[in-house]
């Protein structure tokens, strides 16, 4: 990019938006780099988010992204900077990653094919040179891979992977859903981006971000018949609705259900099916993005069927008599999470059936103790009351010192009160 298009680009229009959610990346410059994935679009969206938290973004895009799947002029709109898909005389490369010349390179999408010619040195076109200079300029790289769910096993693949994490390369983990390893998500990345080169004095507003898991999650038997339990997610969502009253920033995890979940503009919802797809969006928004507490009540299914699932388009035929279906354990996502992030405070939830209060209490204790957690609610859901979809419950809230707090019958709203202020107060959160 020469001196000349530099200074007309600083009046850009879209250059208005920067700063409009905050200034955590105020004076940060990153550079993003497409590659040829149909995911290629979302980096607009990504583009956006880094600009209105303050970054100035230049994008760089391969010669095949801009042939197929994205144009220049949407990427020159979407950041108010000149799109570069080769390199000239002007030395874009050097101008965009020697030495201290950006903050952040960040590839998203970013392919297989991407992938392997950074790992063994092959520099082709704009995206690949760029990131060939910024690694020996040492300038952090963050890599958010996506491509299908089977190239993303290929043990190749998985290997390229490896050795960019052992050489100090950020890789942003995909979602596999669909067949797909899908890229993570913009507010994912942004997230990353914040926790990694934030600037330190706003970093506290990651202090703000809660994670609610709610409703039950499914395991397919075949196409169209399902194990799961009946959950409907109201105390998910009643507690999600408190944290957003505390004014945190929610990130709601939501399962199987019908329940109408209003539109707030420090919500995001992120529907999934799957006890597999909770853990892996837990997981992508933990690592993702600083995460202060995380509510995990989610119903998950405990039991899924192997090897036949909805990827196995069939529906079993009751004509041919009866079946033998063999069940085996799902993953425990509740006991994963501290292995992501110890420091996140973490409310876990346990249901029993016909059980006394001591047995209801040490059952949840020992549960709390196994998953490393700071505070557990349980409750009896054959009481009076306290079933599925009811509008109210009973509960114990037992911390990690053995402290016992009894929360008799009432509506599930103050319930919820109940528990985020007890968390509030444990934080030392106003």
């Amino acid at each position: 990019m020469t001196t000349n298009e530099n200074s007309q680009n600083e009046g850009h229009p879209s250059k208005e938006i920067i700063g409009l959610d905050g200034n955590i990346l105020k004076g940060k410059k990153i550079v993003l780099c497409i590659t040829a994935s149909v995911a290629a679009y979302k980096a607009i969206d990504l583009s956006r988010l880094l600009m209105r938290n303050g970054a100035d973004v230049y994008p760089v895009m391969s010669k095949s992204t801009e042939s197929k799947l994205l144009t220049k002029e949407i990427m020159n709109w979407a950041t108010g900077n000149k799109t570069i898909t080769k390199l000239t005389s002007d030395l874009e490369h050097i101008a965009l990653a020697n030495y201290g010349k950006s903050d952040l390179i960040i590839v998203y999408p970013c392919t297989a094919n991407t992938l392997g010619k950074f790992v063994n040195g092959i520099e082709d076109n704009a995206v690949t040179t760029i990131l060939s200079v910024a690694f020996g300029s040492r300038i952090p790289i963050v890599i958010a891979p996506a491509m299908h769910e089977a190239m993303y096993d290929n043990v190749i693949i998985a290997e390229n992977i490896q050795k960019l994490k052992s050489l100090g390369i950020s890789i942003l983990e995909p979602l596999i859903l669909e067949d797909k390893a899908k890229v993570i998500s913009a507010e994912g990345v942004l997230q990353f981006v914040i926790n990694k080169i934030g600037n330190k004095i706003d970093r506290d507003l990651s202090k703000k971000n809660v994670l609610v898991t709610a409703g039950s999650t499914v395991e397919y038997i075949d196409s169209v018949r399902i194990l799961t339990n009946l959950s409907t997610g109201k105390m998910g969502l009643n507690i999600a609705q408190q944290c957003l009253d505390k004014g945190f920033n929610v990130t709601l995890v939501y399962g199987h259900g019908s329940l109408n979940i209003p539109d707030d503009p420090n919500m995001n919802i992120i529907r999934i099916k799957t006890t597999e797809e909770m853990y892996k969006v837990v997981r992508e928004r933990i690592l993702g993005g600083k995460q202060r507490v995380i509510f995990h009540a989610a119903a998950v299914a405990d039991f899924s069927v192997p090897h036949s699932n909805k990827k196995r388009a069939y529906k079993m035929d009751t004509r041919n008599g009866s079946k033998t279906i063999k069940l085996v354990p799902t993953i425990k996502i509740v006991d994963r999470i501290k292995e992501f992030d110890k420091k996140v405070f973490l409310v876990a939830f346990k249901a029993e059936y016909d059980i006394s209060d001591k047995l209801l209490i040490k059952k949840a204790s020992d549960k709390l103790k196994e998953c490393k957690g700071d505070l557990i609610v349980a409750n009896d859901v054959s009481r009076n009351g306290c079933d599925f979809g009811s509008d109210t419950n009973e509960v114990y809230l037992i911390d990690k010192d053995k402290n016992v707090i009894h929360l008799p019958l009432k509506s599930k709203r103050e319930i919820a009160g109940n528990i985020v202020n007890l968390v509030c107060k444990k934080l030392n959160i106003d």
